[in-house]
């Protein structure tokens, strides 16, 4: 994949675009229903600081997550703020009648940053969030919650090997509802992570881990904790995303790698592991995957941060999307992203067609400012590339 030879890759026929939200550094959208009360929550890295060069490891951390409300024609409007430093990503789930958002911060400060830095969950009160439990951490990038019968999990995947931190670094941390609050249940190892996806295939629980310098490994619930059970990617893991084909009921693991490329992972049924099935094509710099689930099809979204170093990043790419066909992921349109970062499917639920918030966190001169992008996503037409 490169930057577009041609120009701005050319807007993809299945999006429309609804609407761009300016926000700084954003890294993430999760969308969040309360009631009748539906809110987006996009955190944000950092902000550009005057008089400094461009850079995408610069910037002012000391940041603020943007809480937008859904109205009218499916637009977003600003609705509150919560302080978040170097916010990473940011997570909504319930337990019971109980309604939380974890929002993951990376570093604070303006440089020199601290990465030891405190990552936050919040507990709606009935009218905002407020702080409701704040966790240690080193370099956090994002929180995944999840269940396994009745009990509740949130996963911190954090770190970064970096000169000079060595002693800072900190694993990925598993934590268990006790009832009232977390409380940690289990490590699991890491340099550099970023990610999770829990799945469940024929009955077994597993959580996918990525990490950018150790390899990226699928862990399996044996019923007391997590346990490692098959290697992903050697290096450079980012996302995943799972699905099950319709056709044949055969479940599919999609392994994103920023500097490996991206793979279709098979269920073998008779060995219990996945089995690489499909090198996806369209180069590397892959950041984040989602699925779409229409009444035509099934389609998987690749969202692309950046080519070349930190030092020297290209930003303008285009990302993609595929639709699963003949048990392949073919690609059938792009659209343009300026470090993209993120992608959340927000249901159709006014037959209007799904609704896709697509994050940037920088410009393509690398700054900060940068729109993220509302879509409304139809499936009518059904082409290749």
């Amino acid at each position: 994949m490169t930057a577009t030879s041609e120009g701005a890759p050319r807007q993809d026929p299945y999006l429309t675009e609804v609407q761009r939200i300016a926000a700084s550094g954003a890294r993430a959208a999760e969308p969040i229903r309360i009631g009748d009360l539906e809110l987006l929550a996009i955190p944000q890295l950092s902000y550009d600081a005057p008089g400094t060069p461009p850079g995408m490891n610069g910037g002012d951390s000391d940041t603020e997550l943007l809480l937008l409300r859904r109205g009218d024609g499916d637009r977003y409007e600003p609705w509150g703020k919560l302080t978040a430093p170097g916010g990473e990503d940011a997570e909504f789930f319930r337990i019971g009648e109980r309604s939380f958002l974890a929002v993951a911060s990376i570093r604070s400060g303006s440089g020199p940053y601290r990465y030891v830095v405190d990552s936050t969950v919040f507990a709606w009160d009935g009218g905002a969030f407020v702080p409701f439990q704040s966790f240690p951490g080193f370099a956090a990038k994002q929180w995944r919650h999840f269940t396994i019968g009745d009990r509740h999990f949130l996963a911190l995947a954090q770190g970064v090997a970096v000169p000079g931190h060595e002693s800072e670094n900190r694993p990925s941390e598993i934590h268990e509802w006790n009832g009232e609050r977390f409380e940690h249940f289990q490590d699991i190892p890491s340099q550099w992570a970023y990610n999770w996806h829990a799945l469940t295939v024929d009955g077994t629980h597993f959580l996918a881990h990525a990490d950018h310098v150790t390899p990226s490994v699928l862990y399996r619930w044996d019923g007391a904790r997590f346990v490692a059970h098959q290697e992903l990617a050697a290096r450079t893991g980012r996302a995943f995303a799972s699905f099950t084909d319709p056709a044949t009921n055969t479940p599919y693991l999609v392994v994103a790698c920023i500097e490996e490329g991206s793979a279709v992972w098979r269920w073998n049924r008779e060995r219990g592991v996945f089995e690489e099935h499909q090198r996806i094509g369209d180069g590397l710099g892959a950041r984040e995957l989602a699925v779409i689930r229409t009444a035509r099809g099934l389609y998987v979204v690749r969202v692309n941060f950046i080519l070349g170093t930190p030092a020297d990043p290209t930003t303008a790419l285009a990302s993609q999307i595929y639709r699963w066909q003949d048990e392949q992921l073919v690609r059938v349109g792009e659209f343009p992203t300026t470090g993209g970062t993120d992608v959340a499917v927000l249901a159709d639920t006014e037959g209007r067609g799904v609704l896709l918030v697509q994050t940037n966190a920088l410009s393509p001169d690398v700054r900060f400012a940068a729109d993220s992008v509302v879509y409304r996503f139809t499936d009518q037409v059904v082409s290749t590339t």
